[in-house]
């Protein structure tokens, strides 16, 4: 009996050991790891890593093991910003009576989908039903608006916490009346349409909204293009990341752009650069820049048609743009 006691103790403690031995490891490889990303001689994992990081909430990770010209000439490294965008843009759906065409676009290292309406004024922007308390995902907005169509909004911010999408930030502008306002009458980054259906970005403030009768409004930013003049912006401060944006040819045409990203087999993403580059192949005048990351997303003939990098689904956000029918 004492020999079986012996035995058995002796297996527990190895089994301990095997135990300890992969946590262990698991825990030293999870130490090592920003490490091998940022200091490694794998370009691709590093050039991936930066991108989706200086465009998380916690850029500062990579500025913990990079210098700002280290970072700078990672992402830049690709940059062409005067040249056209790279790869063909093959058309897969054309619906003529609906007045929405769509096209798979492929870049040097992004994939996605442009969604081309033809009446700017079928666009409109959604707020979550439950303002200040929870988001709604682009499905719930497109379902509640009875719209064909739909991206995520603007920005928004977290005052309490909850990670919820309750809070747009900035302005926020549904049928010509401001729902919700954080900056007072301070100059704030754009993304509008007036009564005329005319796309407006750049700056504005909270009493432009009327003076230039604007009916739908979020906030977000960069500007791309603006009057046909290329925006200020930086590759450098936006990293590469899932994109979503919007832009308006001269004819009235509105341009909605979503990019995959942080999909490595599938799509890195877009900087900035390539956004300007890609609505500069689509003749816009005006463009901006969305809130992506987690957040991109497009929503038609009821379902998401891009690849959604979020593994937990559609993200609930306070703000969606909407394409309502004919």
């Amino acid at each position: 009996m004492k020999e079986i006691r012996k035995i058995r103790k002796m297996r527990k403690m190895r089994l301990r050991m095997i135990i300890a031995f992969f946590m262990f490891n698991i825990v030293f490889d999870i130490l090592l790891a920003p490490f091998i990303i940022f200091w490694g001689p794998f370009e691709a994992t590093k050039t991936l890593a930066v991108g989706s990081v200086l465009s998380s909430r916690h850029p500062q990770v990579v500025k913990a093991f990079l210098s700002d010209g280290e970072i700078s000439e990672i992402v830049n490294k690709y940059d062409n910003t005067d040249s056209a965008s790279n790869g063909p843009i093959r058309r897969t759906v054309s619906d003529a009576s609906a007045g929405i065409t769509i096209e798979d676009i492929k870049g040097k290292a992004f994939k996605g989908k442009v969604m081309l309406v033809k009446d700017p004024k079928r666009i409109k922007v959604a707020v979550t039903k439950e303002l200040e308390v929870t988001g709604e995902r682009v499905s719930d907005f497109v379902k509640d608006t009875g719209a064909v169509a739909g991206i995520n909004g603007g920005g928004f911010y977290d005052p309490n916490g909850a990670g919820n999408g309750a809070f747009p930030d900035g302005l926020t502008v549904h049928n010509g009346e401001i729902v919700h306002n954080n900056v007072g009458n301070k100059n704030t980054d754009i993304v509008a349409l007036d009564k005329e259906g005319n796309l407006i970005v750049g700056q504005i403030t909270a009493d432009d909204v009327k003076k230039k009768n604007i009916q739908e409004a979020v906030s977000f930013l960069p500007t791309l293009i603006q009057n046909g003049k290329k925006g200020v912006f930086q590759d450098s401060a936006w990293g590469v990341a899932p994109r979503t944006a919007i832009g308006q040819k001269a004819d009235g045409t509105i341009i909605l752009v979503v990019i995959d990203g942080r999909q490595a087999t599938w799509s890195w993403g877009a900087k900035m650069s390539d956004l300007y580059n890609l609505f500069k192949d689509y003749d816009a005048v005006n463009a901006a820049n969305l809130d992506g990351g987690s957040s991109t997303e497009l929503f038609y003939n009821e379902k998401v048609i891009n690849k959604l990098w979020n593994w937990a689904g559609e993200r609930y956000l306070p703000t969606g743009i909407v394409v309502m029918p004919e």
